[in-house]
C-alpha cells in the first residue's frame, strides 16, 4: 500500500496523490511538474496562471491553459505588455479563461514588470533562479505532513516581497511557492514518488542561468 500522500497508478507506479489519477492531471504530474524550467515565456505563463488560480483549483486552470495561451499571446510578455483596454474587454468576453478583471489587468501589469526584470537581470530565468533555496532550507525528508504544513517558505516570502516592491501583483508567498514547485526551483515530489529521483537528477545536471 502506498504511503500517505501517494497513490498507486494502474501502471503500478507510486505518485504524489494530488493528481487523483485523472489522466490529464497525471500527465502534468509526470511530464511537467517539478522539472527545471529556464524558458522565460513558460516562467511568465506559470506565475500569471498561479495568480489566476487564486481561489480555484490548478486543475481548472490547467484545463483552460490553451485558451489562456491564445488570449495572452502565448504569454510573450513583450506582446502582453502592449495590451490595452480593448484587450482587457476581449479577455473579459472570452469564456475559455477565468474572466476576472483584476487578474487580467494584473497579467498586463506583470508583463510590463517582466520587461523591467529582463532588462536588469538578462532574463526572468536568471532572476528567479538566483533565488533558488539552498539545502539548509529544505526538509531532510519530504513527506505528506511536511508538504502540507509548509504552503510557503522563507524563499517564497522573500521573492513575493521583492516582486511586490518591483510592482508585481497577485504574487503572494503561497502563489510564489506553487510557482517554485512547478518550475523546478525545488523538488517537492514526495519521497516514494517515482518522479522524485528523476527530478533530482535533472536538477543536478541543470545549468542555472546567470544574471548579467
Amino acid at each position: 500500500m502506498a504511503a500517505k500522500g501517494l497513490i498507486t497508478g494502474s501502471d503500478g507506479l507510486d505518485r504524489c496523490a494530488w493528481h487523483g489519477n485523472l489522466e490529464d492531471y497525471r500527465r502534468y504530474h509526470d511530464e511537467e511538474w517539478g522539472r527545471p524550467v529556464v524558458d522565460d515565456h513558460r516562467l511568465f505563463e506559470k506565475i500569471c496562471l498561479e495568480g489566476f488560480q487564486s481561489g480555484l483549483s490548478w486543475l481548472t486552470i490547467l484545463r483552460k491553459r490553451e485558451a489562456f495561451r491564445a488570449a495572452f499571446a502565448g504569454f510573450d510578455f513583450e506582446a502582453v505588455a502592449e495590451f490595452g483596454e480593448a484587450d482587457i474587454e476581449r479577455c473579459l468576453a472570452d469564456p475559455g479563461i477565468v474572466r476576472h478583471r483584476g487578474k487580467i489587468v494584473s497579467t498586463i501589469n506583470n508583463a510590463r514588470r517582466a520587461r523591467e526584470l529582463r532588462s536588469e537581470f538578462g532574463s526572468l530565468a536568471a532572476y528567479f533562479w538566483s533565488h533558488e533555496p539552498d539545502g539548509s532550507e529544505r526538509p531532510k525528508v519530504l513527506d505528506h505532513e511536511t508538504l502540507i504544513a509548509n504552503p510557503t517558505t522563507p524563499t517564497s516570502t522573500r521573492i513575493s516581497k521583492d516582486l511586490k516592491k518591483r510592482g508585481w501583483t497577485f504574487v503572494g508567498p503561497t502563489t510564489v511557492y506553487a510557482f517554485m514547485q512547478a518550475m523546478g526551483l525545488v523538488n517537492d515530489h514526495l519521497e516514494g514518488c517515482f518522479c522524485r529521483p528523476a527530478i533530482e537528477e535533472m536538477r543536478r545536471q541543470f545549468a542555472r542561468p546567470k544574471a548579467r
